[in-house]
């Protein structure tokens, strides 16, 4: 079956897509809007704003790549093409992974697909306590179903792969509540690489569905051009400066290009906007920027299934449960989502946390392997605040994320959970993601080792790749940078609209979350963008 070839064709019906890394001189570019950032955000943003009549600029850090680019299938090519640091983006100790993408369609082109609309007991604390208005469940729900029908998002009708089915068995004799997981999809193949890019774009990406959207509106898209500073006159963006990335992605070129636009939307996401906020020396009276940035913290197990799972087939993620998300003394500990991750070669190995002949012995029966995932759910109490961005000396952003008594209260309360389902579920022996962890062959083992295991920052296997916050939306500009519209409080023609805004985690995958938010944001700022000056 021939796969279209999407840019390819758009480009020769007349698409205006340029790469920086080819530009040999400065040059000015000018817009009605330009927007920092292709994600769930900024691509969003891009196909409202073209579609309204608006000469919209695209800027991406990343490369453009495309399905033609994604059928190897290749877990070593993906990392270093496709996410931020070539995978090796961390907190600033080195005790957090951070998976994030980085090219056309951002986190979105490597995404598993999973899309949740917000909880409703988060829209109701950000509400309460962070006083965001206009964004109840009722106000939301519109966007919602706009956001599914435009990316085909419904609940995954296919049975769940095995990995996922062990969550769903485990849940079901526990008595636990489970779920099946929307995905955004349209024609999937069911083959498992989405962490790669989807070879045959079924994923409903950025980058094949809202990026396209812009252009086929007379949209320009940038890519390999890096935005270094906003510059400012008064209480407004008079330009951005940037400059032009090598093929690599990495080394500048040494060409710089000016942008000038009426308004600026940045859609870098939760590290990248704030460091960008941070390198300009934009107003922040109240100390806000880069504040309360949140991660979903994840811990891991691994199970030896009796039978074959061969985790790296079929839709990576389909079943999930909040049985201890919104229940519990949370208080003591945070609530958590338990899902699964695909069995990914180097990404299990990671989870492992040794080499050699050790690590060998420990993947020797990955065939056979299920995990389970906990995202913890931060920014809810006084003891989970979540991080902070900071820049270096040379302007990149640096995440501090301290890990607290009550996050690894939660952690360790996952990690029993998820090893009580995997047995449930049918599991040989279970393998908790912390380095003095051992194989331990029944629940009633595995409990009195986790609840041994010393809690602390690299002995736990501890990932993420759900950035959120740092440029927070609320209408009390003494703890906001945004206002719920996404405005910016101080700057007069400065939007942020990406999940850097949302004032704590959301407590699920967040794509379908920014999507919502975006475009209600999206279509607000094209109508104030319409009022005479």
């Amino acid at each position: 079956m021939a796969i279209n070839d999407l840019y390819g064709d758009g480009i020769a019906a007349g698409w205006d897509v340029r790469d920086a890394s080819t530009f040999t001189k400065p040059l000015t570019l000018a817009a009605d809007v330009v927007i920092v950032g292709t994600g769930a955000g900024g691509g969003t943003t891009a196909e409202i704003l073209a579609k309204a009549g608006f000469k919209v600029l695209m800027i991406e850090e990343g490369p453009l790549k495309t399905s033609a680019d994604f059928r190897d299938m290749g877990e070593a090519r993906a990392y270093a093409d496709l996410y931020q640091e070539a995978s090796g983006r961390s907190s600033a100790d080195g005790s957090i992974t951070i998976l994030q993408g980085r090219s056309v369609g951002g986190t979105t082109t490597v995404n598993w697909t999973s899309s949740f609309r917000t909880p409703e007991e988060t829209l109701r604390h950000w509400a309460r306590e962070h006083a965001v208005k206009d964004w109840s469940v009722e106000e939301s729900k519109p966007w919602f179903d706009d956001r599914s029908e435009r990316l085909g998002i419904a609940p995954w009708a296919m049975p769940p792969n095995a990995n996922n089915a062990v969550l769903k068995a485990g849940c079901e004799k526990l008595g636990w509540e489970w779920h099946v997981i929307p995905r955004n999809v349209r024609g999937c193949w069911n083959s498992g690489y989405c962490g790669y890019g989807c070879p045959v774009n079924a994923k409903q990406s950025m980058l094949v569905s809202t990026v396209p959207g812009a252009l086929q509106h007379g949209a320009t898209l940038v890519h390999h051009l890096s935005v270094r500073k906003l510059k400012f006159w008064g209480d407004r963006v008079s330009g951005l400066e940037c400059e032009a990335l090598q093929a690599d992605g990495i080394a500048p070129s040494g060409v710089r290009v000016n942008i000038e636009a009426r308004h600026v939307v940045l859609a870098g996401g939760a590290i990248n906007n704030p460091a960008l906020l941070l390198r300009s020396g934009t107003a922040d009276p109240h100390q806000r920027i880069g504040k309360r940035t949140f991660l979903h913290p994840v811990v891991f197990t691994m199970a030896k299934m009796r039978e074959r799972v061969d985790g790296w087939y079929g839709a990576p993620q389909s079943i999930a449960s909040d049985q201890f998300q919104w229940q519990g003394d949370f208080d003591t500990a945070p609530g958590f989502k338990m899902e699964v991750p695909p069995i990914y070669p180097a990404l299990v190995a990671s989870l492992f946390g040794r080499a050699g002949e050790p690590l060998a012995a420990g993947i020797a029966d990955m065939p056979n392997f299920s995990a389970m995932l906990a995202l913890t759910r931060d920014g809810f109490h006084e003891q989970s605040q979540g991080g902070r961005v900071r820049i270096d000396e040379q302007g990149a952003p640096v995440l501090d994320y301290p890990l607290t008594d009550y996050l690894f209260r939660g952690f360790r309360n996952a990690l029993l959970r998820m090893a009580e389902a995997q047995f449930a579920g049918g599991a040989e022996r279970v393998y908790a993601g912390h380095l003095d962890a051992e194989w331990a062959t029944s629940w009633v083992a595995a409990r009195e080792q986790i609840d041994a295991l010393s809690m602390r920052a690299f002995k736990l296997a501890l990932g993420s790749a759900h950035v959120m916050g740092g440029c927070a939306m609320g209408e009390d500009a003494r703890h906001a940078v945004v206002r719920s519209d996404g405005s910016h409080h101080l700057i007069e023609n400065l939007s942020i609209i990406d999940g850097s805004v949302f004032p704590t985690s959301i407590g699920a995958n967040p794509q379908l979350s920014i999507y919502a938010l975006a475009a209600r944001n999206a279509t607000l700022l094209a109508e104030r963008l319409r009022r005479p000056f």
